[in-house]
């Protein structure tokens, strides 16, 4: 052990599956080839398209002023409150000189669109004699369609700042799987490196809005079909989740001063760009699992994606560096978080380590497009 160790102290997680770790520690437990059973799936607003539900949350125990809920979109009201729940967990939420040296790294997409306003603007340009014209006049009255004023990325950062009292400097990560990696590997290198002692680390996405569900079909990585576990799909893609994902992580030495409980203790993180051919993501984690020095016994929580050909490589590695293992699918459980994916499985494997039911944990992400890690954590 030293000092400079890296250690969770505090998870703020929200799901499909309500608040808190215990909740998806619980569905964990109800078998890990029975997960995508664990909580509730929407499946009739966005037909073919399955999601993950956000939960129904008691907004003002993290967010008390109805003017900043009135402000905030869906997924920055998620991510506040998950954040607001990790500063509770790790007892800071009124540690004022406290919350002024901590620093926050969030992974955040580019914002919610006005889906509504969008609709109308294209309709009503398919008959105007000037469409030119009515779009320039709609963008001067409508802005939030095309300049996101309401919704740009740093805002979370931002509201988390004013609700919670979190002042140190922020940084806001965009790029989805890999921005979450990102967050949690910078935050990992400037504790163990001695400049800061204190973060709050993670992200929030909303899955349950028609143009990003769009977007993704038309990539063609959306998931259209009826409810299935990742491995047991009959057609390739993802499945949406929302949910807000958020990590206090701090020097050893900081956590025992202040007599903060450990959950785990972040060993190490590894994260690599990949090419998109054949074999590039087999070759990335193998050559992570080597880099963090993971075990053959470790706990497996999977960023499996449900595209076959990505899923395939992982599945290799795996079979190969921890051989026996039944890895916990984090999109089976939660659907895909997006940004929030990795921090999502980090908490839940920290989660799994601080219940005594893994010595040491491996969180692996893989990017849709391009991307990998890998984090490894140990008890104590």
């Amino acid at each position: 052990m030293s000092e400079r160790d890296v250690v969770v102290t505090g998870i703020g997680l929200v799901s499909c599956l309500g608040e808190g770790i215990e909740a998806h520690l619980a569905a964990i437990r109800s078998g890990a080839d029975r997960l995508f059973e664990a909580g509730p799936w929407e499946t009739q607003r966005f037909v073919p398209y399955p999601v993950r539900p956000a939960p129904a949350l008691d907004l003002t125990t993290q967010i008390p002023k109805k003017s900043d809920q009135r402000q905030m979109e869906p997924w920055q009201r998620l991510g506040v409150y998950a954040a607001g729940a990790a500063l509770d967990s790790a007892g800071l939420k009124d540690d004022a000189e406290l919350k002024a040296r901590t620093h926050v790294i969030v992974a955040a997409g580019g914002g919610e669109r006005d889906f509504d306003v969008d609709g109308q603007v294209l309709t009503a340009m398919r008959t105007h004699e000037a469409p030119e014209v009515l779009l320039n006049e709609r963008l001067m009255s409508d802005v939030r369609p095309t300049l996101f004023l309401a919704q740009l990325s740093n805002l979370l950062a931002g509201n988390i700042a004013i609700v919670h009292g979190v002042t140190g400097a922020s940084r806001t990560f965009m790029g989805e799987e890999q921005a979450g990696v990102d967050a949690i590997r910078i935050a990992h290198a400037r504790i163990a490196s001695g400049q800061n002692d204190l973060f709050l680390v993670g992200g929030s996405f909303n899955a349950e809005r028609a143009d990003s569900i769009l977007s993704y079909a038309l990539g063609k990585r959306a998931y259209a079909g009826a409810p299935a576990p990742v491995a047991e799909r009959a057609s390739p893609g993802f499945v949406l989740g929302s949910g807000g994902a958020f990590l206090v992580l701090e020097a050893r030495s900081h956590a025992e001063a202040r007599g903060a409980r450990v959950f785990a203790t972040l060993a190490a993180v590894g994260a690599t760009r990949t090419g998109r051919g054949e074999g590039a993501i087999a070759e990335a984690l193998d050559r992570l699992f080597a880099e963090t020095e993971t075990s053959a016994d470790a706990r497996i929580v999977s960023g499996a994606l449900g595209l076959p050909n990505r899923d395939g490589e992982e599945r290799a590695v795996l079979a190969a560096r921890a051989p026996g293992a039944t890895p916990v699918v984090t999109q089976d459980l939660v659907g895909h978080l997006m940004e929030a994916h990795a921090p999502a499985g980090v908490a839940l494997a920290a989660g799994l380590v601080a219940a005594g039911e893994a010595r040491e944990a491996a969180v692996t992400s893989i990017g849709h497009q391009r991307g990998a890690g890998l984090v490894r954590l140990l008890a104590g």
